[in-house]
């Protein structure tokens, strides 16, 4: 860890250092720092654990990339960023940190219940104070959901958010200008979300599901068109279904 610190100082210096990294900031690094946590979450899904060693790395460079760049400002430095969530851990696990006292509810409640407290303590006004707006779509539109449900605001059963992406569908459907249909479609999408929450599905890691099988299907597709002397996209859309539906037999054989 010293030896990363030293590297990123000198990477940074403003005389001897690397020119791309001298001159970033904060927002011109945040992209790269979104894109390493999502290779690190597919080496995961791949469950390729050398990839997952060196994509961890790349992203604590992140972390002490930021780190460096605030330590420079007079902000903050690497050893406060490990202090800050060392006591957070501490502080969300009283059970484990403070006197063993034991509290009965899933953890799930406890650990919301320390988080709104924090929010609370640094002047949040509103329940979904804090979520984060760079969040993906989808995960953000549970996390919104979540919270209003913890203050009472959803449906008791699953009938009511079933009814809801009905009502959104005509909607989209009867929508007749282009921003009526932005509209209406990210009222759909929300709608969903909250039907696939209410099923005890992560909408986000659904869909990722289905992007990965969709992904797969279409490339045995043109493999099998290719195997047989005429490539995919020349085909008719019949044809195009009939090797889906082969695919789709394959797989579930």
């Amino acid at each position: 860890m010293t030896r990363l610190l030293a590297i990123m100082a000198r990477l940074r210096d403003p005389q001897t250092g690397c020119e791309w990294d001298r001159v970033q900031d904060f927002s011109t690094i945040a992209p790269y720092t979104i894109e390493e946590a999502y290779e690190v979450a597919d080496a995961i899904q791949r469950q390729d654990m050398a990839d997952l060693k060196d994509e961890l790395g790349d992203l604590l460079l992140q972390v002490v990339f930021h780190a460096r760049m605030a330590e420079e400002a007079g902000l903050f430095d690497f050893a406060d960023v490990a202090t800050s969530i060392s006591t957070k851990l501490e502080t969300r696990h009283p059970h484990i940190f403070a006197d063993g006292t034991q509290d009965s509810r899933p953890q799930s409640d406890r650990w919301e219940d320390l988080k709104a407290a924090e929010r609370l303590a640094r002047g949040a006004g509103g329940a979904l104070d804090g979520v984060a707006l760079a969040l993906p779509a989808l995960l953000r539109a549970e996390k919104l959901q979540r919270r209003a449900a913890r203050q009472g605001f959803d449906w008791p059963d699953i009938q009511g958010p079933t009814e809801k992406v009905q009502e959104e569908l005509e909607e989209l459907a009867a929508a007749a200008t282009p921003e009526e249909r932005v509209e209406e479609a990210g009222d759909l999408l929300f709608a969903v979300v909250n039907l696939v929450r209410k099923n005890g599905v992560s909408a986000e890691e659904a869909l990722r599901a289905a992007n990965s099988k969709f992904e797969r299907r279409f490339k045995a597709m043109e493999d099998h068109a290719a195997k047989q002397g005429e490539p995919f996209a020349e085909r008719s859309l019949d044809d195009q279904e009939a090797l889906w539906q082969a695919v789709k037999s394959a797989e579930r054989a």
